[in-house]
């Protein structure tokens, strides 16, 4: 089982020697972690991994490897539906004139009450229909049916549409090792850079050397010059998570490109839209959040501001207190994105779902609305356009 785990680890690039798979052995002998898939995962992590940007390499090698081994049921309100209950039904194909008859609840308010209700009636497991939590039907509530808002129990986004995510996700951080595909969106954010000669005269000035010597009959004379630095400032938000994860490869292929070719960068972590708290390592982003007050505060307004997302979403979660599909916020988030926009000057959206399906989301309209159409697609030539207003 050791072996098979060592091998996925090399599949998955993380550098291992067999001198760690023994002395992973020899911990194991010795009764180091026992009987907990938590025990074992903190162990395997510290014997085989020797630098933390592998971690996430070693998170996919361990759960694409151990997948299966442990079951968290998820819980929401006290209760726990058991999980046969929730099993994928076969998709209803529903006619235009049906999807029509489909109503929401009204509000968020309602949505959550109604749920509370049918969680104390409902007693036995559900598939189809229009009212208990359940799967492949037109309630409000459960999974892989059909409604136009309401809470989703288990399994992935079909339409992007629920206004709470009844489940426990765990998100991973981009990898900006990535180099694949990188060069030619290095090229388009080089719009974005602004050079200035600052600091201490360390640079040879070559040209200015050569025309002093000259006049100094041929007797040399070397002339300095401060280094030439990137005073580029910029700030990036990525959406991570659920519909974001097709995109994975290309947010890490623009992450690479920005350490590249900024000296002066910070990035943040948020799910869905911005609230009151962000977050640096998806592993931790219970327990590590970044206050969004302690950003604007901290980085100054000359920072450009840079998010990256579907927009894709429930209206709720931009315009609604309570509207986030994991926690309760106190506030919109669309007040929040209000107060980013009144600290920075310049502020774009990036999004990557093709530029002719906007049209179809609300809340893509809502965004396109805050960021005052700055919103573009997250091609070469949207980032051109994006980079060029930046550097206005």
């Amino acid at each position: 089982m050791l072996i098979g785990f060592f091998e996925n680890l090399r599949t998955h690039r993380v550098p291992v020697s067999l001198r760690e798979l023994l002395d992973l052995c020899d911990a194991l002998k010795h009764h180091v972690a026992f009987g907990s898939v938590e025990d074992f995962y903190m162990l395997s992590r510290a014997v085989m991994v020797k630098d933390e940007k592998y971690y996430d390499r070693f998170d996919r090698a361990f759960a694409s490897y151990f997948e299966g081994i442990e079951n968290i049921e998820p819980e929401w309100l006290n209760r726990v539906i058991p999980d046969e209950w929730l099993r994928k039904q076969l998709e209803k194909t529903l006619s235009p004139e049906e999807r029509e008859k489909l109503k929401g609840l009204g509000s968020l308010e309602k949505i959550l009450d109604e749920l509370r209700k049918r969680l104390e009636e409902q007693e036995k497991r559900h598939q189809g229909g229009n009212k208990w939590v359940g799967t492949g039907g037109t309630s409000p509530f459960g999974g892989y049916g059909e409604n136009p808002e309401g809470i989703r129990m288990t399994g992935p986004s079909r339409n992007k549409r629920a206004v709470k995510v009844w489940e426990k996700r765990e998100f991973r951080n981009l990898d900006d090792s990535v180099e694949l595909g990188i060069r030619n969106i290095k090229l388009a954010l080089r719009r974005l850079r602004k050079f200035a000669r600052t600091g201490r005269e360390e640079e040879l000035d070559l040209d200015d050397t050569i025309s002093s010597t000259a006049r100094n009959a041929g007797l040399l004379d070397i002339k300095m010059r401060p280094e030439r630095e990137n005073r580029a400032k910029v700030l990036l938000f990525f959406d991570v998570g659920g519909s974001m994860d097709p995109y994975i490869k290309l947010c890490e292929e623009l992450f690479s490109a920005a350490r590249l070719e900024f000296k002066h960068m910070e990035y943040f972590y948020f799910h869905n839209f911005v609230y009151e708290y962000v977050w640096k390592d998806n592993r931790r982003r219970w327990d590590e959040k970044t206050a969004t007050w302690d950003v604007l505060h901290k980085y100054g307004n000359d920072y450009r501001v840079i998010f990256i997302g579907d927009a894709a979403m429930s209206p709720y979660e931009i315009n609604s207190a309570g509207g986030s599909v994991e926690h309760w916020n106190e506030e919109p988030g669309s007040v929040w994105f209000q107060r980013i926009k009144d600290t920075y000057e310049k502020v774009v959206w990036l999004n990557p779902e093709p530029q002719r399906a906007w049209e179809m989301t609300t809340s893509t309209q809502w965004i396109k609305q805050l960021t005052e159409d700055h919103m573009y697609p997250l091609t070469l030539e949207g980032l051109e356009r994006a980079m060029k207003y930046l550097s206005k």
